[in-house]
């Protein structure tokens, strides 16, 4: 399972709104790259066949199944106060994680 936070769902909805992206759902990703090994990502995306259709705070999302073992177990958070890093993963599966916190290993 991966959580959306209250505040998160709530940007996330703006976000849709804003953009306009209609059917478009949020998809959580996990690619290479970044200082620790591998990036979280989310966008506004169509579903795929295989894709792990989930829902949380009333946000349908869905997550491709590799990225969904890095992910699973994860909370999905919107920082928005005057230090704040906007959307954040706290990921329990990551044994070490980037200062930017975008990048984990």
């Amino acid at each position: 399972m991966i959580t959306i936070t209250e505040n998160a769902a709530k940007k996330i909805t703006s976000m849709h709104e804003e953009a306009g992206h209609g059917g478009k759902l949020l998809r959580i990703f996990v690619e290479t790259g970044g200082c620790s090994g591998f990036e979280y990502g989310m966008s506004f995306d169509e579903p795929k066949e295989d894709d792990k259709r989930l829902e949380s705070n009333d946000i349908t999302f869905v997550v491709d199944p590799t990225s969904f073992a890095y992910l699973d177990g994860s909370h999905v958070h919107f920082d928005d106060g005057l230090n704040g890093k906007g959307f954040e993963i706290n990921n329990p599966n990551a044994s070490t994680t980037c200062g930017c916190g975008r990048s984990f290993s």
